[in-house]
């Protein structure tokens, strides 16, 4: 396809999807992350690669849509009551760090020798961090529902916010001649708070009564294109307002987010989502124009690193000032120092009023763009280079010359219920774990755990293995079990060992490991949830039971053969199916020739079966 082609609709799509499914997987493969995946692509099929696009851009605001989705989830989850809780944050820590970051990045902006108002916009547009990104990578991690990634989340919010001020002053520094018919700034002010109020009243009174006549009508689709509509429609509505498309939708999703319709809502929701998003990092990737790079390649490889550190740094001496902790600073000023897609508006505006030229522009923007490309791998660097976060054992006490009866190694869910049992008949227990939430929250519940990691020889002597009666391995981690059995059978012989299996083919090799006892972790509660269904669709209370009792014997039965076979499929004619066929069992290996009768001559026929 020709570079300035207007490519059919469908071979674009198809070269967008087909980049992306190519590209992703193999970042993913390579441990750069699909972020980078999504970038390259772009770089490679758009006007500065192979040219398939010429216009980035419309894709990009197109693409927008998937960052607006993501707020909207990321609105979905978050309560009134909780964002009100985050007011502080937002207001507080949000405006110190942008306004640090501004002035700093405003002085780089005049040591490059711009002139004030040029180094402003170019230092005010940079300070709006990527959306996208930064949710994105929170998301791989797992990290937006925790206080860090909250206080993240807190500070994108605000920037949200300032872009609307910003295109204002911009606005007001304008060198280019007024439009007579343009409405007054006081007007635009006046139409952007009646759009804020506007999706409000909407989130408050129409979308709960919305949604549950449409679900009364039992159409999905239905369901599906309304959740569409409210996230598209605020986007809409604060658009025209002047406002940020993703600020509506995340109001959008706070207002839904105490609804019984959130979490359809949300499944609804994610496929869209994460297409979406994934096209606008292929478009950000597109919009890097190689020939401003090839041009000016002296001042934007001095340029990007320059503006990322100054901005990194600010946003951990704020975060510091703020107590928080250095690792935590640190993360914050990885994830937040490039610029983000809200620059391309602010600049794209200031060239518009006059106040920066073209050449100024492309620049900047391409400052941005490969801010956003370095962004994953500076993260994956960090992640690699810097030092693991040394555990606070503050409050904790570490195991240390213990003699109890029984070693309890792992103290969560499973090992909790375990303990029940042997405190009940006051046996003296040593219990340890490695992990210090648990251990401080047991605490408050009047548990002594020790801190200490059974997979280590010289733990397990400090908590009493020596002299244990018994070893209790409740872990939730199949090789940190193994490691633990083999440690134990090796060096403690005189306890006996209980381990907490993950599934039939780890409890077969903690079999043949020599373990006392083994057990599914799941396996007697599924009996029982078995036989509590059997009750509550009216069969007898002892036939539930007895048909329990016959699922525990079958299924000790088949872990007998699958020891004596040492394969978890000998077992397999015990099971009961749904399909009325139990599979029949096949010799291991084939027969060389075909089965005679010792009973007779070899041609002769079997008596047929009684009855037959």
């Amino acid at each position: 396809m020709a570079a300035g082609a207007d490519p059919d609709h469908l071979i674009a799509a198809v070269a967008l999807l087909g980049a992306a499914v190519v590209a992703v997987p193999l970042f993913r493969k390579l441990g750069l992350g699909p972020v980078l995946g999504y970038l390259a692509a772009g770089l490679v099929i758009g006007p500065f690669g192979l040219g398939w696009f010429s216009h980035p851009q419309s894709i990009l605001h197109f693409a927008e849509l998937g960052v607006v989705m993501f707020l909207f989830v990321v609105g979905l989850e978050m309560r009134p009551s909780h964002l009100w809780s985050l007011r502080r944050q937002i207001f507080g820590l949000g405006a110190l760090q942008i306004a640090a970051c501004t002035l700093a990045l405003t002085g780089v902006g005049l040591a490059f020798g711009l002139s004030p108002q040029v180094a402003f916009i170019a230092g005010a547009g940079f300070v709006l961090t990527s959306t996208a990104i930064v949710m994105q990578l929170l998301g791989e991690r797992g990290d937006i529902a925790l206080p860090r990634g909250q206080r993240m989340v807190s500070i994108l919010l605000f920037e949200d916010l300032l872009i609307v001020p910003l295109l204002a002053l911009v606005a007001f520094m304008s060198h280019a001649p007024v439009d007579p018919d343009a409405p007054p700034r006081l007007v635009g002010f006046g139409i952007a708070v009646a759009s804020l109020a506007a999706l409000i009243v909407a989130g408050v009174f129409l979308l709960n009564p919305l949604f549950r006549i449409l679900a009364a009508a039992k159409a999905r689709e239905v369901m599906t294109a309304a959740a569409l509509l409210v996230v598209l429609g605020a986007a809409v509505l604060m658009e025209m307002g002047g406002l940020s498309m993703a600020m509506g939708a995340f109001i959008a999703g706070v207002l839904l987010s105490e609804s019984t319709f959130r979490h359809q809502i949300e499944a609804d929701i994610e496929p869209f989502r994460g297409i979406l998003l994934g096209l606008f990092f292929v478009a950000v990737g597109m919009s890097l124009d190689l020939a401003v790079v090839r041009a000016n390649w002296t001042l934007i490889l001095v340029a990007v690193p320059a503006m990322m550190l100054v901005k990194a740094a600010c946003i951990y001496l704020i975060a510091r000032l703020l107590r928080s902790s250095h690792r935590d600073a640190l993360d914050r000023a990885t994830l937040m120092a490039q610029g983000g897609e809200f620059a391309f508006v602010l600049y794209a505006a200031a060239e518009t009023a006059g106040i920066i030229d073209a050449e100024v522009n492309d620049n900047l923007t391409a400052i941005v763009v490969l801010s956003m490309v370095l962004t994953p791998l500076v993260v994956l660097a960090m992640r690699r280079l810097a030092p693991k976060e040394s555990l606070s054992l503050d409050g904790v006490e570490a195991v240390e010359g213990q003699t109890g009866s029984v070693l309890i190694i792992g103290f969560g869910r499973f090992g909790q219920v375990m303990s029940q049992s042997l405190l009940a008949r006051d046996v003296d227990v040593t219990i340890i774990d490695t992990d210090i939430e648990m251990i401080t929250s047991a605490a408050q519940f009047g548990f002594k755990v020790f801190y200490g990691d059974g997979r280590r020889l010289d733990v397990l002597h400090a908590s009493g293995a020596h002299s244990a009666r018994a070893i209790a391995v409740c872990i939730d981690d199949r090789a940190a079990a193994d490691t633990v059995v083999e440690l134990a059978k090796h060096h403690f012989p005189q306890a006996k060992l209980l381990v907490r299996s993950f599934d039939r083919e780890h409890s077969l090799k903690l079999v043949n490991a020599g373990v006392d006892f083994q057990i599914r972790e799941t396996f007697e509660s599924a009996v029982a949830f078995g036989e509590a269904a059997l009750r509550e669709i009216g069969i007898d209370v002892d036939e539930a039971a007895r048909i329990a009792e016959q699922v525990r014997r079958l299924d000790a039965e088949r872990f007998e053969l699958e020891i004596a076979g040492n394969d978890t499929r000998a077992g397999i004619p015990l099971l009961i199916n749904n399909t009325g066929n139990a599979p029949k069992p096949t010799p291991f290996t084939t027969p060389r020739r075909e089965g005679q009768r010792i009973d007779g001559e070899a041609g002769a026929q079997a008596p047929a079966p009684p009855g037959g």
